[in-house]
């Protein structure tokens, strides 16, 4: 449904998709083979003229996107097709360096890190900009009456600022929780075949080094080939967000409900058989989509269960569901920072 020709405008963010994308991603393994190689000849791994001639390589080359979708089919992911073919582009005698002491979930890993430091920048900014709209909401309005309510009873009087503050404070500690967070997943992946980096000998340390450096990625103290808790404590980050903005939006939708008033809405969605309505559409959006993703954090903790070394059905799990949680999130920003823009009065006095 993000990329649905008619719904995805509605429930989908293009930036998003687009930093997961099949190019984006070999842009990301390209990225990867060039500082491997790099760091492979700076510590004397390979020769200095193999690693020219592999990183020109890299730069020049144009994967054959249909021909990787195909034999993602046989190989169960895209690198050993990337892999082939820029072997093929790089030709004799310098193809047998290329990729060396690497592995598969190296790249992909890597690649994952790299899409989502793009994307929480982005979501820094989004959740930033929107702290600023409550603000101006609390500058225009905080001080207008209107009906506390507790199990959606009318209980005592509260300010608007009372209830948008009640928004705003949990997108702060959202922002403090990012920071961390950010640090722990956008890192480099390079642990070799089973994880332990044994090809590169006691220059591992190095090379890692090396490679972080390069990609302006964090290394992690080891590999994290089969340890994906960081992971999951990012999608119940996405899904704490969307929550947030959904309980925001359910608030705006009961506050706009005719006989209770304390909101105008610019810019409403209309109705095919009652021209009269004005549907509060971002504010439901908000809410549909903290409820996908509050489905979604489950099954990446089932993602968790990785076997030994590496799992194939875990990680290719955590390949349906992190982009799309990413994407909501990403969706429910925007729609957020619409939504805010439609207000034109809140409280008794409106």
């Amino acid at each position: 449904m993000f990329e649905h020709a008619l719904l995805g405008e509605l429930l989908g963010d293009e930036a998003v998709s687009t930093a997961f994308s099949g190019e984006a991603f070999l842009a990301h393994f390209c990225q990867f083979e060039i500082a491997l190689t790099d760091a492979l000849g700076a510590q004397g791994l390979i020769d200095n003229k193999s690693a020219s001639a592999i990183i020109a390589g890299c730069r020049s080359f144009k994967p054959d996107m249909q021909k990787i979708r195909t034999e993602t089919v046989i190989d169960g992911l895209a690198v050993p097709a990337f892999v082939r073919e820029l072997k093929t582009h790089i030709g004799d005698p310098n193809q047998t360096d290329v990729h060396f002491g690497a592995t598969s979930q190296d790249l992909l890993d890597t690649a994952l890190a790299l899409s989502l430091k793009g994307i929480n920048k982005k979501f820094a900014l989004d959740i930033s900009a929107l702290n600023e709209f409550l603000q101006s909401l609390i500058h225009a309005y905080g001080q207008n009456g209107m009906m506390g309510r507790t199990r959606m009873q009318a209980a005592l009087p509260i300010s608007v600022s009372d209830r948008v503050r009640a928004w705003q404070a949990p997108l702060e500690r959202h922002l403090i929780r990012l920071e961390k967070i950010d640090s722990a997943i956008c890192v480099l992946q390079l642990g070799g075949a089973v994880g332990t980096n044994h090809v590169f000998g006691e220059k591992a340390v190095a090379i890692a080094d090396d490679m972080a450096a390069s990609l302006e990625l964090g290394n992690p103290a080891k590999q994290w080939h089969t340890e994906r808790d960081n992971l999951v404590e990012y999608a119940n980050w996405l899904s704490m967000v969307t929550g947030t903005l959904g309980k925001m939006g359910q608030d705006f939708c009961l506050m706009a409900q005719q006989g209770i008033d304390d909101v105008v809405l610019k810019g409403g969605g209309s109705s095919s058989a009652m021209p009269h309505k004005q549907n509060p559409i971002a504010a439901e959006t908000l809410v549909t989509l903290a409820r996908f993703n509050a489905v979604q954090v489950s099954a990446m903790h089932q993602a968790l269960v990785h076997e030994q070394e590496r799992s194939g059905s875990a990680w290719a799990l955590e390949w349906m569901i992190l982009p799309n949680m990413c994407e909501a999130t990403a969706c429910a920003l925007k729609t957020a920072n619409r939504l805010t823009g439609q207000v034109s009065g809140m409280g008794h006095a409106c």
